[in-house]
């Protein structure tokens, strides 16, 4: 039987065992006729392949058993299984998150604590005048009598660690393993960034009530829900547009721009001096507020049409117009239409007439022209291709897979259905042509040693010095999804390092003793040491190269890496670096030279110095050898 013979029968086996299973409430949209088309022909890769390739992009790394459960339920029916996470028991991952208490509160109570803790700030700001150290012993007196408040500040210093480190151990830990690529797919379509201003507060409900509930919904559901989000509201700072003065309101306004509103008149006539510049600074910055394009350029470049959409920057200040007024109740963090923002003059976008006199409804209809536009159809689909497929998806693909979208209303669910289960997703040019983020070389690090996850923010703060912090990227773009971005000489060598420090066992919850297999390797010689972890580690297939590093021990990389950045570090920038700079894999680079390293050897440094042990000399041999140094490898490295 020939190859392409092979892999038609185990094709129609798989349709068949799939035929075969009870019928699901919940059945994916007929196929059109491409995409029937498509789905006859053959797949490329071989069935251990396909096995290797969902576990490798619809999960963010394998488990030890991964593969044998795969292969025993078959790839198809486990796709269709993971396009369904509501059918997975996911007992594990609601554990976990019972120890992040601020997954526990509601906004407006965790705005309220914030507010508190502000106050304080400020008091002891106002109250001593002396030094820096005098207003922190001042602050640790206080809090020091008031348990309550010092939960509450405790609370606002960890709020952001706590995000950061459930999101990786959720990665780490849940079954629902395609929910969790497809949530954080969305965050950074959808990104927003932890540090600016007020943002943190709202980081909890913007993963748990705006994208996780959406993430495999209709398109314009999704939409909606982060353009009335707190996070995006604020993030792009449309909760502050409002019409200028040469527009009409929806509701007339109640004073003039500059004139002090009544309340505002009250407290100025009973206010002391000092608190009077503050009322009228207020004033000014009520009367200089105005349209606001943010949201509007970001809604039509980055969300939904794509920079060439077909979009004008006319279409962006209308579309600015209409969404004035969307905003949010500062101590609730629930969306309100503020009618006496709103811009009701007559508009035009995308060439649609908006008469006069409409209110919140008028950002509801361009979200329902953008959603449904078919520009916007390719752009998603292509990045959903991209990010499963290959850098450059096939135009064939995106082609077909975005007549899904457009016929399906935005189904993103059939639209990610598309996508995966094409032979171009199980094509060879497609195998192992994605390099991973480092938010995805640490979970799948975490995963194949079969790790435990850990509660506090340390190993998420390893993510950040691999180059990607947490809803740490500062424009909203998002972080990069292509290769390139990620892979130059200080990204290299700090990756190679994190394996090596993982099997040294400094990296919290992960151990080579976590699994069995691994462990009971020990005492056999280094050549049927290599041959397992090639298979359990790194799904069966290396390069020579690759093999003869697990067994030499010896990574000419690693030492050219070291070269490199050592020259980088004394001022010849050539080769280091790489183009996304600081964004992305170049942080923390300088390294020692390759003169004073042994094989197996690394000197990891920076932020992940805060876990016990990360940032020690690094002397690996036999086992831990093998294992670090094939999570350092190309092959780990790609998925």
């Amino acid at each position: 039987m020939s190859m392409r013979s092979y892999v038609t029968v185990c094709a129609i086996i798989s349709l068949a065992a799939c035929a075969a299973q009870p019928r699901q409430t919940d059945q994916p949209a007929p196929m059109s006729a491409a995409e029937a088309a498509a789905a006859a022909q053959p797949r490329e890769l071989l069935p251990d392949e396909q096995v290797q390739q969902v576990l490798n992009r619809l999960t963010f790394g394998a488990r030890p058993g991964d593969a044998e459960r795969v292969r025993a339920m078959g790839v198809d029916k486990w796709i269709d299984q993971q396009l369904h996470p509501e059918r997975i028991a996911d007992a594990a991952t609601d554990s976990l998150m019972s120890h992040y208490s601020v997954f526990a509160m509601k906004t407006p109570d965790i705005i309220h604590d914030y507010n508190v803790v502000q106050k304080l700030q400020r008091q002891v700001k106002a109250d001593v005048k002396d030094t820096t150290e005098n207003k922190a012993q001042a602050r640790r007196e206080i809090l020091a009598n008031n348990p309550q408040l010092a939960q509450m500040a405790r609370q606002a210093q960890q709020m952001v660690g706590q995000v950061q480190s459930a999101k990786l151990a959720r990665a780490v830990v849940t079954d629902r393993q395609l929910d969790e690529v497809m949530t954080d797919f969305w965050e950074n379509h959808f990104s927003v960034y932890a540090g600016k201003g007020q943002v943190r507060l709202f980081l909890t409900d913007y993963d748990e009530n705006v994208i996780r509930p959406h993430a495999f919904g209709k398109f314009r559901d999704l939409l909606g829900a982060v353009a009335k989000s707190p996070a995006m509201l604020f993030f792009l700072d449309n909760w502050e547009s409002a019409a200028d003065s040469a527009h009409p309101t929806l509701i007339p306004r109640a004073v003039r721009p500059g004139q002090v509103p009544p309340a505002l008149r009250r407290r100025l006539l009973n206010a002391p001096p000092e608190q009077r510049a503050k009322i009228m600074a207020q004033v000014k910055a009520q009367a200089d507020r105005g349209l606001n394009e943010n949201y509007a350029r970001e809604l039509m470049e980055l969300h939904t049409l794509g920079v060439d959409g077909g979009y004008t920057q006319k279409d962006v200040q209308e579309v600015a117009r209409a969404l004035t007024g969307w905003t949010f109740n500062r101590q609730t963090g629930e969306f309100v239409f503020n009618p006496r923002i709103h811009d009701s003059g007559e508009k035009t976008i995308l060439g649609q007439k908006f008469p006069a006199g409409h209110g919140e409804d008028e950002g509801e209809r361009v979200l329902d022209i953008l959603a449904t536009a078919p520009a916007t159809a390719h752009f998603i689909t292509t990045k959903l291709a991209r990010h499963f497929v290959s850098d450059d998806p096939p135009k064939a693909l995106v082609d077909r897979c975005a007549n899904t979208f457009e016929s399906t209303q935005g189904d993103i669910r059939q639209t990610l259905r598309c996508i995966i289960t094409s032979p171009e997703f199980f094509s060879r040019v497609a195998y192992r042509s994605k390099v991973k983020t480092p938010f995805e070389v640490v979970a799948s690090g975490l995963r194949a040693l079969d790790a435990q996850p850990d509660t506090t923010p340390r190993t998420a703060q390893l993510v950040a010095r691999l180059g990607e912090p947490i809803f740490g990227h500062q424009t909203p773009e998002g972080w990069p999804d292509r290769g390139d971005a990620w892979m130059n000489t200080g990204a290299i060598l700090n990756r190679i390092n994190f394996g090596l420090s993982m099997a040294a066992g400094q990296i919290p919850g992960a151990r080579i003793a976590n699994v069995p297999q691994l462990a009971s390797l020990r005492p056999l010689p280094r050549e049927q040491q290599v041959d397992s972890i090639v298979k359990l580690v790194l799904g069966g297939q290396v390069a020579p190269q690759t093999r003869e590093v697990l067994l030499t021990g010896e990574n000419p990389m690693l030492a050219k890496a070291s070269d490199t950045t050592a020259m980088a570090s004394a001022g010849d920038t050539s080769n280091a670096g790489g183009s996304m700079g600081m964004n992305a894999g170049g942080r923390g680079g300088r390294q020692q030279g390759a003169a004073e390293r042994t094989p197996g050897k690394g000197f990891p440094r920076g932020r992940g110095a805060q876990i016990p042990g990360y940032g020690r000399e690094i002397d690996l041999q036999g086992l831990p050898q093998v294992v670090g140094l094939a999570l350092g490898a190309p092959e780990f490295q790609r998925r």
